[in-house]
This record gives C-alpha cells, structure tokens and sequence, in this order.
C-alpha cells in the first residue's frame, strides 16, 4: 500500500530505517514498541530529479488552471451519495441528467459549508468549475440493475470487466482524504460499515488507512499533520510489526 510505488522508493531510500517497520512518513511514538524487527530493503533503481517542478512560476497561460475533477463511473448513485456525503462529508455541489444518452453525472466536494453552494444551475456550475478537488460520479443508467456487487474495473489489480477473467495491471490507484486524525475517523469508519482495505496499523506504513467506496475504488485516509501511530488500532492490530508496501497494481 502507499501512494506509488516510486515515491515510497524515494522516501525509503531518503531515511536509514532503524528501528521496527514504523515507516519514512512516520513520526515516532513512545507507545510503540522501538525494538528492531524488520529492516525494509533500500531502492537500487536510481531516482529522477524531480526537484526543478516544485519551484519557480507557472508556464504562462496556466495562472488561473485548477484541477477541478477526477471522474468515477458508479453502480448505484443513491449508494454513492450516501458514502460520499454521509460517511465523507462531501456535498453534493451540482448534478445533471442526460436522459438522452443515458447518464448522469454528479460532482461532490468538501464543501465547508452547505448554504454557499448557489440555488440556481448556472451558479451551482461556477461554483463547481472553480472548486478543486471535485469528484464526479457518473451513472450510467442501469448498471444499479446487475446482479454483480462490482462492475467497474478499479485499476487495482482487479478482473471485473476482463473478458478473460484475469487480473490487469491498473493504472489508477485511489483518491485521498485527510483527517484530523486517522485512527479517530477510522474508528467512526468502522461504527459506519465501511469496508477497509487496509486499517491504520496494517501493512508497514502506520498511520494511514484505506476504505472502500461501495464501488470498490480505495479511498486513502491521511492525517492533516505528522502520522503518529498509535499502539492499537480498530481493527485490533498492533502497530509493532508490518509487511511493509505491496504494490496494488498487480
């Protein structure tokens, strides 16, 4: 698990690991154990140099870009909705039906707070267009109606939708949220019924989560500030101890 397996890579291969499997992103605890267990294996690949993309000014003619959306088709929308804004906390800021072509579409967002988002279609569309971070989910009128729980590839790994019933090597990973603090919100996660992928203290990387939406798509759950482990998570798992990262592409 993590982010990609690149940078998982570069902070591994930045950090000399020492103690347990408490890993690069995470900042040390006095209630986990700090005797040595698992030594995590450094990268031999050799890391680009990506650090001329994190400074100087944006291309001219890009000032005013936003990356407003990434897009998820979606079985169900009443099921999504309710993960997405009740389990969430997203608002539904804009949708539109498409009978014609048999689709519609709905874009979430971490809206603040709710009596912003305009009444009117043409407000709500601004809105909407310069608010980063959206989702939007796209229904195609009756897949709700398949007997499968999953019918869209979530580029993990996954063989729905493969003609031969094989897994492929996905592309796409998740999408991320952050939280105050990760064991907390996995804690109302769990109370809710959600369905975890990985909980905070499994795997070698403590301190983040992955649930899934009712989709299968794997949301990542990361704290706001420094990831510090705690002894025992909801799930019961101890924090001393990991695998440490598998690629979930495969």
């Amino acid at each position: 698990e993590g982010t990609d397996m690149r940078f998982a890579s570069t902070l591994a291969a930045a950090v000399a690991l020492t103690s347990s499997t408490v890993s690069a992103f995470v900042a040390p605890s006095s209630s986990i154990s700090t005797a040595t267990t698992t030594h995590l294996k450094m990268s031999e690949v050799e890391q680009p140099d990506v650090s001329a993309y994190m400074t100087g000014a944006r291309p001219e003619g890009t000032e005013n870009y936003i990356m407003q959306q990434t897009m998820v088709r979606v079985k169900d929308p009443k099921a999504s909705l309710d993960f997405y804004c009740n389990v969430l906390g997203f608002k539904l800021l804009m949708y539109r039906e498409f009978p014609q072509w048999e689709f519609n579409v709905y874009f979430v967002a971490p809206i603040a707070d709710a009596s912003t988002i305009p009444e009117d279609e043409d407000g709500r569309w601004a809105m909407c267009m310069n608010t980063p971070g959206c989702l939007e989910l796209t229904w195609n009128y009756g897949s709700e109606k398949e007997e499968a729980k999953y019918v869209y590839n979530t580029g993990n790994g996954d063989s729905t939708g493969t003609s031969d019933g094989q897994k492929i090597k996905g592309g796409f990973g998740h999408i991320g949220i952050t939280v105050p603090n990760v064991y907390r919100a996995c804690e109302r996660f769990k109370e809710m019924g959600c369905e975890f992928h990985k909980s905070p203290n499994g795997g070698g990387m403590k301190g983040l989560a992955f649930i899934k939406d009712p989709d299968g798509y794997l949301v990542e759950i990361l704290p706001q500030g420094k990831m510090v482990p705690e002894a025992i998570d909801c799930m019961g798992v101890a924090a001393d101890g990991g695998e440490g990262y598998k690629d979930n592409s495969k």
